[in-house]
């Protein structure tokens, strides 16, 4: 029977991951871009993220205050090497979880779009357990 303490702990994991996952999706998005494009602008975070640009631009203030990203007027969005080191660790939890999907049966749009939600509430144990699924599912 679980304790109060114990209840305790899981609201606790699950209220610091929707404290981080606006961030890790911002950052993610911006190395997504960079990788592309060579560069991160607003305008492409916010049509990514379906969000306004003043929505992007203030999401983008709390990120460089964090020290996550470097911001210069009228210049691309820069990762700082905290913020690319979040975003990579990001990138591999989320490709984790959806190969997990996809060796569970799901299609990989399917997969790709339920990962985005999953990988922030993920520990590393049961990570760890999805990477080792995926890998001994694979042909």
């Amino acid at each position: 029977m679980a304790t109060n303490e114990s209840h305790a702990h899981r609201f606790e994991r699950t209220r610091e991951a929707h404290r981080t996952e606006l961030a890790q999706d911002y950052v993610e998005v911006i190395l997504d871009l960079i990788d592309e494009q060579g560069e991160a602008r607003m305008t492409e975070v916010a049509g990514r993220l379906g969000v306004a640009h003043p929505t992007v631009a203030k999401a983008l203030r709390r990120l460089q205050t964090d020290g996550l990203v470097d911001l210069k007027p009228y210049r691309a969005i820069k990762l700082t090497e905290e913020g690319e080191l979040l975003a990579r660790k990001c990138r591999a939890r989320h490709q984790t979880v959806a190969a997990f999907l996809v060796a569970l049966g799901l299609d990989e749009a399917t997969a790709e779009a339920e990962a985005e939600g999953i990988e922030h509430h993920v520990g590393q144990k049961t990570l760890t357990l999805m990477s080792e699924f995926a890998k001994a599912s694979k042909p």
